[in-house]
């Protein structure tokens, strides 16, 4: 197998999680911002207008993975109540801007996040694929919360017009990285839009659970990421000695309190792996000689610009 040049990370949910947002705020905000621009209207009529708009391109977007941007639902809401705009009004960005002033804030990142990308970023070239209607909020993001530092290269769907898990998002992520896709480890919440489509390529796969999706999810879904885990701090303890040479083949969820089944496949030394109880934490299972139930690990392995 290629050795690994790059690892692709996701971004909402892997690397962040959302804390105390309300959509209602957002979208009373937006209304503000358009009654203050000029456009003279109830809030309840803008409502209607807005969430058949809204409507519309969500099912292109989910069906046809076609990335739509705000400015466009939101300019035909209000051109369907007589008023005359477009998606390259200054009006409507404004709008935009206001409906995800909230989101923006809420927006922290998830504990061992900038360990793990230290650490991955010193040894590999990373990139980050986000599926987002709106990609100033993505770069805006990424500078609030000190992560853009790390990055290689940024892709997100509003910029690059496909949606994950559609092949060509991924590909402008890797063109931009300039790996090939059996040279790239995937990281990603979603079962769907990460692990199913970065697999499609032939990337190698990392789940990691969030509060989006969970290994229920995951094991509901079908998919089978080469890796498995709860959250990023354990991704941060296995994750170097997953990358360099173990690849395993066993379903992540055949685990009990305190084992790991593992096949032996071939003669070379492997280094221990650490295995918590009550943790999922798994692997697929290509070359690796034997199972080490030991409870920790001492292995080296395991020591410690986009906008």
């Amino acid at each position: 197998m290629p050795r690994i040049k790059a690892v692709i990370f996701d971004f909402i949910g892997t690397l962040t999680n959302v804390k105390n947002y309300t959509l209602e705020r957002s979208k009373r905000k937006m209304y503000k911002a358009i009654g203050e621009a000029g456009f003279n209207v109830d809030f309840e009529t803008f409502l209607k207008a807005y969430n058949q708009a809204h409507e519309k391109y969500r099912v292109l977007r989910y069906q046809k993975l076609v990335e739509v941007t705000n400015a466009v639902w939101i300019s035909e809401a209000l051109n369907s109540l007589g008023f005359k705009t477009s998606s390259e009004d200054t009006r409507v960005k404004m709008a935009v801007n206001a409906f995800f002033e909230d989101y923006l804030e809420s927006l922290k990142v998830r504990r061992c996040a900038k360990k793990l990308l230290a650490k991955t970023a010193a040894e590999y070239r990373l990139g980050l694929v986000s599926n987002f209607t709106y990609a100033p909020v993505i770069y805006a993001a990424l500078r609030k919360l000190d992560l853009n530092r790390f990055f290689n290269a940024v892709v997100v769907s509003e910029a690059v017009g496909w949606r994950k898990p559609h092949k060509k998002i991924f590909e402008k992520a890797l063109k931009k990285l300039d790996v090939e896709a059996s040279e790239t480890v995937y990281v990603g919440d979603s079962p769907t839009e990460d692990i199913k489509g970065a697999k499609s390529l032939g990337m190698q796969t990392v789940f990691v659970a969030s509060q989006f999706y969970s290994l229920k999810n995951l094991r509901e879904s079908g998919q089978k990421p080469e890796l498995t885990v709860r959250n990023l701090c354990e991704l941060f303890k296995v994750f170097p000695n997953f990358i360099h040479s173990v690849y395993f083949t066993v379903d992540p969820f055949l685990f009990s309190e305190n084992r790991l089944y593992l096949k032996r496949s071939s003669q070379r030394q492997h280094p221990c792996l650490p295995f918590y109880s009550n943790r999922a934490v798994s692997f697929r299972n290509q070359d690796i000689p034997d199972v080490c139930l030991k409870p920790r690990c001492n292995h080296p392995s395991f020591q410690n610009q986009q906008p």
